[in-house]
């Protein structure tokens, strides 16, 4: 039987497919343990600790919803998305866990500065390897050096993983690639398929930095 491929703006389709089915009911669920928290009131005892955490879950899967279709799905493609909406949306994916805070301003940094299709797609996956850089917490700072974005992970045993950087540059063979390395080796193709590339500049103690080149 001959090899089938499947051209990455289907991939970009179908995950903005999976996403949008599974944010309504999440966000459903939320909505359910808000009203469930306004009728218990003060009087909800032990309860309120479980509906607590429900919701906290539930906030948690969303934020992680709205993250990956921007980062995977078809519509973080689109030059209407700016910098500052993938600020909010990671700011609300390391938020539940507070381990990780961002210190950069989207607005200041971007103003006047003309977008390319693609590129807050590529920021987004480039701030969600930044997380995975800091498994003990730290912080995460974009700067920009000419047209080139810098993505800064600074904490506690910043680290890469493995191969991460030659996933990136699709320099492993795609039989190698698991669950681990799948991220860096999507983002590699769609930085490619934007006219970008995303590699690994900097890997010292405690401080891990990512560039978005412009190819």
């Amino acid at each position: 039987m001959e090899k089938q491929t499947i051209d990455s703006t289907v991939l970009e389709i179908m995950a903005s497919r999976i996403c949008h089915d599974l944010i309504s009911p999440v966000g459903a669920v939320n909505n359910g343990v808000e009203f469930l928290q306004e009728d218990m009131g003060a009087d909800g005892g032990d309860m309120s600790d479980a509906i607590g955490l429900i919701s906290m879950s539930a906030q948690s899967a969303g934020a992680r919803l709205q993250a990956f279709r921007l980062a995977y799905g078809a519509g973080g493609r689109d030059v209407t998305v700016k910098p500052s909406e993938v600020h909010k949306v990671f700011e609300n994916l390391v938020v539940p866990e507070g381990k990780i805070t961002q210190d950069w301003n989207a607005e200041t940094l971007y103003a006047g500065v003309e977008l390319v299709e693609g590129f807050c797609k590529l920021l987004m996956c480039t701030l969600i390897l930044a997380q995975e850089a800091l498994p003990k917490g730290g912080v995460v700072r974009v700067t920009r050096e000419g047209e080139n974005t810098i993505v800064t992970a600074e904490g506690n045993d910043a680290m890469v993983r493995p191969q991460v950087d030659k996933a990136l540059e699709r320099k492993i063979d795609i039989s190698i690639v698991e669950p681990r390395l799948v991220h860096p080796y999507v983002i590699g193709i769609l930085a490619s398929q934007y006219g970008h590339s995303i590699t690994v500049v900097t890997q010292e103690t405690g401080k891990i930095a990512f560039k978005i080149t412009k190819a």
